[in-house]
């Protein structure tokens, strides 16, 4: 897979020219409903032909194996397809061995660089071969693509149907689903979810579940007084942890994610104390611990947001935690990249000082933001997503702009009457800055906030960088 950026005079024909990739699969891959209109500035991924197939209608997974000469259960192993019928138009397999065919005029070198290896590499598993006498038609085998294993998350809201249909489709990319979410009561019961659907398809998908709980009150507010009751009162929280403990057990969860915001701080100590004891009753059952928290740059960070989340003590005590580390451009805010990479490094630099990073999940958005401007006091930005915005584009017929600080895509449009808006949201390239950092700092994976949000490029950009782990 490679991220083509359009530029002007750019055809999706000439596209597939210059990458040796096939039209109907690039196509497919982007979910590109009218080829004829591309955005400048639009990425698109590019499917590599001896590396990756984009499904189409009626394939079946023992015909795309026959068509490359490996096992159906070799290629479900490495796309982590647990249902052979869960197979969905434009999903981008991955062919798990590769033999090149030499052509005219092709060296060694060349070959390496487009399967991104090494000459010696190539030499080492391919006896004999000399690089100064290869000849047209010679198969010369294509080391595995080493990726690093990363664990990954992401929240859904959509517990309907259409939501379960997301899940059976992206599944195979996940390590826990996080149906959002259950909300504590001051009398340490919880309010219900409808999460049988969603539930059904995690298992299909062979993802694991995660029951998450919140402060947020019946406004739909993180309420710091409901947080409160319960970290001061240790009879409440053992009623509480009674009260998840049965919901996990009759409808299969295998975890717990905590999100408590804007905790008091005074409340900090009560937190930390509350998670030992969720983590002594739950980790004897088998089940796995982890709390979100909000995105600092230092232990001292001030803020009824920030206080009360110790970083130390939660990678300390929880199995693993997750990073929000998006909203710099919130919707009650100016206009600004959602999660701005130079800002999420910052975060991090902090963070795995006191957190192993093997504990770490970053968290990573699905979505951008419409905002107008000049921004008036008081108002919102319209969430979109990235497919969405491309729409925008498209229809105002403006090129996207992409902002290197911050690695992230943005553009300006005026609309029918005459209002201005500034839109920023994600694409393939700023989803592969954001892989590169969780590489460079080795974390344990991503989290993504939230699903619901159309980013066909994302998929296929998460399947090269990283082997999902599946439990």
């Amino acid at each position: 897979m490679q991220i083509h950026v359009v530029k002007s005079g750019d055809t999706l024909w000439q596209i597939s020219e210059v990458y040796g990739a096939d039209l109907n699969q690039v196509i497919l891959a982007n979910e590109i409903n009218n080829p004829s209109t591309l955005v400048v500035g639009q990425t698109l991924v590019i499917p590599e032909p001896s590396q990756e197939y984009v499904v189409q209608s009626g394939d079946q997974l023992w015909r795309i194996a026959q068509m490359y000469g490996v096992s159906v259960q070799r290629l479900a192993e490495v796309n982590n397809i647990s249902d052979s019928n869960l197979l969905f138009v434009g999903d981008v397999l991955e062919i798990p061995s590769v033999e090149h065919v030499v052509q005219a005029g092709e060296t060694l070198w060349q070959i390496a660089n487009r399967y991104g290896t090494t000459v010696e590499s190539l030499m080492q598993i391919n006896q004999g071969i000399s690089p100064s006498q290869l000849f047209i038609g010679q198969i010369i085998q294509i080391p595995a693509n080493n990726k690093p294993v990363a664990e990954v998350n992401a929240y859904i809201t959509d517990t309907t149907e259409s939501g379960r249909e997301e899940v059976l489709r992206l599944g195979r990319h996940f390590t826990y689903l996080s149906p959002f979410m259950y909300a504590i009561t001051e009398q340490g019961t919880l309010q219900g979810l409808q999460d049988e659907l969603i539930l059904e398809a995690a298992d299909r998908t062979n993802t694991d579940s995660l029951l998450v709980i919140t402060n947020l009150d019946e406004a739909g507010n993180f309420n710091s007084d409901l947080a409160a009751t319960i970290l001061r009162n240790p009879d409440l929280q053992d009623r509480l942890i009674t009260n998840i403990l049965e919901i996990m057990n009759t409808k299969g969860y295998s975890g717990l994610n905590i999100d408590f915001e804007y905790v008091y701080p005074e409340d900090r100590e009560n937190y930390n104390a509350f998670l030992r004891r969720v983590v002594e009753r739950l980790h004897p059952q088998g089940y796995v611990v982890s709390t979100a928290v909000a995105p600092k740059e230092s232990g001292d960070q001030e803020g009824l947001l920030y206080e009360a989340h110790d970083y130390e003590a939660h990678g300390e005590i929880v199995d693993f935690v997750i990073l929000m580390s998006y909203e710099w451009g919130w919707a009650g805010g100016p206009p600004w990249a959602i999660a701005p990479i130079n800002k999420v490094k910052d975060v991090l630099d902090y963070a795995v000082t006191v957190i192993p990073p093997e504990k770490i999940l970053m968290g990573v958005p699905l979505y951008g933001r419409d905002w107008e401007i000049p921004r008036q006091e008081g108002t919102f930005a319209r969430t979109i997503s990235p497919e969405q915005a491309i729409d925008l584009a498209r229809k105002y017929k403006v090129a996207i702009q992409y902002n290197e600080t911050y690695q992230a895509p943005f553009f300006h449009y005026v609309d029918e009457n005459g209002q201005e808006h500034e839109v920023w949201f994600e694409d393939a390239r700023s989803m592969q800055a954001k892989y590169d950092v969780v590489k460079d700092y080795n974390l344990r994976g991503v989290s993504y906030w939230v699903l619901g949000q159309n980013f066909p490029q994302n998929w296929p950009v998460l399947q090269k960088n990283f082997q999902v782990r599946k439990l």
